[in-house]
C-alpha cells in the first residue's frame, strides 16, 4: 500500500507530468516533420538533383551460387540518407522552439525581478566613518564660536 503511495506522488508531480506531455507532443511533432522532409522536402531535393527518389537508392549484393532473388542482400543508404535528413530537420526545430522558449523566459525573468526592484524600498544610505567624524568636529566648531 505504500509503495502504491509513493508511486502515485512520483506521477502525479509537476515534472512528471510535463515530461509526459513533453514526450507525446514531441512523438506527433516528429511524425510532422519526418511527412515534411519524406513528403515535401526530399522529393524537391530528388527533382533538383536529377529526378533521384532517395528512398529507392540501395547497392544490392546476390549471394554466391543462388540465382533466386529471395538470396539478396541490399543496403538501404537512400533510406539512411532521408532519415538522416529527417534527424537534421528534427534537431534543428527543437533547437529553435527551445531557443525561442529561452528568449520568453529570460525576458519574463527580467520583467519578474524589475518588477521586484521597483516594489522594493530604497535601502538608507550608510553614512562612511569619515564623514561622521568630520561632521562631529563641524558640530564641536559651531558650539566654541
Amino acid at each position: 500500500m505504500k509503495m502504491l503511495q509513493e508511486f502515485k506522488e512520483f506521477a502525479m508531480r509537476g515534472n512528471v507530468v510535463d515530461m509526459a506531455v513533453g514526450v507525446i507532443i514531441g512523438g506527433a511533432f516528429g511524425k510532422i516533420v519526418s511527412s515534411l522532409v519524406a513528403d515535401v522536402v526530399m522529393p524537391l531535393i530528388g527533382i533538383l538533383i536529377g529526378g533521384i527518389d532517395f528512398t529507392s537508392l540501395k547497392w544490392t549484393f546476390k549471394a554466391p551460387g543462388f540465382d533466386l532473388a529471395s538470396h539478396e542482400v541490399t543496403v538501404n543508404y537512400g533510406n539512411f540518407i532521408q532519415v538522416t535528413f529527417d534527424f537534421l530537420v528534427i534537431a534543428f526545430s527543437i533547437f529553435m522552439v527551445i531557443k525561442l522558449i529561452n528568449r520568453f523566459s529570460a525576458k519574463k525573468k527580467a520583467a519578474e525581478e524589475a518588477a521586484a526592484a521597483a516594489a522594493a524600498p530604497a535601502p538608507e544610505p550608510v553614512e562612511p566613518d569619515d564623514v561622521k567624524l568630520l561632521k562631529e568636529i563641524r558640530d564641536l566648531l559651531k558650539e566654541k564660536k
